[in-house]
């Protein structure tokens, strides 16, 4: 009971060090870690090693994954393959039913580019399809919100799930956490949808064009202007059709039915398909996006960004893993096994804790890091150390990161301010959007559970 004690306060500690006085994830998670070696009485000379081996080896094991993937959605976002996949979607479905539309493109574009970057890059091409169709806007933020939020949580090479997929120890299944992340991500992003149509007819009294600051107030012709000649499409799509294709293809290949075999071309297969190698392909199809006569300087420039977006990412999921190693060595592993096993919650815990923390201090990835850290010693108590297990676990994680976006998360300022949404409003339509579309995926997440666990 004292060991059960002990995390409840640690975890108490890291929210309020994180969500009231602002201090960095990193230090808090890193702090949580040390403080927890002590109070659970772990040796001295085990303490420094835990905690460095832990937090080195998921930097090798994941941190050039996180980095290539955010190179890419970097290099997505400024080069303005973002709007070319939104009009060639546009194309697709037409304007006809525009949440629908905002939807998808939210849903596609955020498996590689933040969500909160992504519904900046995306808001002009929102306003304007909201004029054209005389739909509301709090519609139309409402899809394009949830469509974002859906595959930022669920689907790798985002870095919170592949952050999650690695504390818990299932990164050699990644093609599979896609595979089943992306359903799940539908439902979620299907359920706010049908959310935001509610608000089809729903006009609001938008914030006072004087209250914006810092607001990119361009129309979405001024905004495609600024990029030049946009994209391919196809082109535009590659860098992340790319990586997923060849991640998935590496599961299949891997079946223990062996469809390639076991020589040459199984080995080259599994060598193409492993994250890392999949991602530096990714990229490489990515820089067929640079145009114009300083491509070099404009590449050296993106890089160097992503390193700078990345850097506090890496920190905290290493941190993560620290504390998450800390737990694993500590007497609450035991303490669970007696007292989980028969309770019969399984995925519940994973899908609680990560709400809990999510709406406690605000980040999505910060939650999805910490729930991961702390699920792990719980594995084998709550039923869910098999392949499977883990990988539902992973997403039962990314759907919790989801409950709820309100006040303390950067995502429902970004979203409100740029759609000129009044913060009560926001409460009131924002906030549930994100709890909806969270409980949702994580139904779908029960129903897979019931034929493959």
């Amino acid at each position: 009971m004292t060991a059960l004690l002990i995390l409840v306060l640690l975890v108490a500690g890291i929210v309020l060090v994180t969500a009231r006085w602002k201090v960095s994830p990193f230090l808090a998670l890193m702090g949580a870690a040390i403080l927890g070696a002590f109070a659970f009485r772990l040796p001295l000379a085990d303490i420094v090693t835990t905690v460095t081996e832990a937090f080195g080896s998921t930097l090798g094991n994941i941190g050039l994954v996180i980095l290539f993937g955010t190179m890419i959605g970097v290099i997505l976002e400024r080069s303005g393959a973002a709007i070319a996949m939104a009009e060639a979607l546009i194309k697709v479905i037409g304007t006809r039913f525009p949440n629908l539309t905002m939807s998808l493109i939210g849903y596609i574009v955020s498996i590689p580019v933040f969500c909160d970057s992504g519904y900046v890059i995306l808001n002009s091409l929102r306003k304007a399809i909201t004029v054209r169709t005389g739909v509301s806007a709090l519609a139309t933020s409402i899809a394009l919100m949830t469509g974002l939020y859906a595959t930022h949580t669920l689907v790798p090479p985002t870095p919170g799930p592949l952050a999650a997929a690695e504390n818990i120890g299932i990164t050699d299944s990644l093609g599979l956490i896609i595979a089943l992340g992306l359903p799940v991500a539908a439902v979620a992003a299907i359920a706010g949808l049908i959310y935001a149509s509610t608000f089809a007819r729903k006009e609001f009294t938008p914030i006072p064009a004087s209250s914006e600051e810092e607001i990119d107030t361009r129309s979405y012709d001024e905004l495609r202007e600024s990029y030049g000649k946009l994209p391919n499409a196809f082109l535009a799509f590659l860098p992340i059709l790319l990586p997923l294709l060849l991640i998935c293809f590496g599961s299949v290949v891997k079946l223990p039915s062996q469809p390639l075999g076991g020589g040459t071309l199984f080995e080259v297969a599994s060598f193409l398909s492993t994250p890392v190698i999949a991602l530096i392909i990714g990229l490489a199809a990515a820089l067929t996006l640079l145009r114009g006569n300083g491509k070099l300087a404009s590449f050296n420039e993106q890089i160097n960004d992503s390193v700078t977006i990345a850097a506090p990412i890496l920190l905290i999921t290493g941190a993560g893993a620290a504390f998450g190693a800390v737990l694993a060595a500590s007497p609450l592993t035991d303490f669970l096994a007696d007292n989980l096993s028969g309770l019969g919650i399984g995925l519940a815990v994973p899908f609680l804790i990560s709400a809990a923390l999510k709406t406690a201090q605000g980040s999505s990835t910060v939650a999805i890091v910490s729930t991961s850290a702390l699920l792990a010693p719980m594995l084998g108590s709550l039923g869910l150390d098999s392949t499977m297990g883990m990988v539902l676990s992973v997403l039962a994680v990314g759907a919790g990161a989801m409950v709820v976006s309100h006040a303390n998360d950067s995502y429902f300022w970004v979203v409100s301010q740029l759609s000129r949404i009044p913060v009560a409003t926001a409460y009131r339509t924002l906030t549930v959007a994100t709890a909806i579309e969270g409980v949702a995926a994580f139904g779908a997440i029960m129903v897979l559970s019931v034929f493959l666990l």
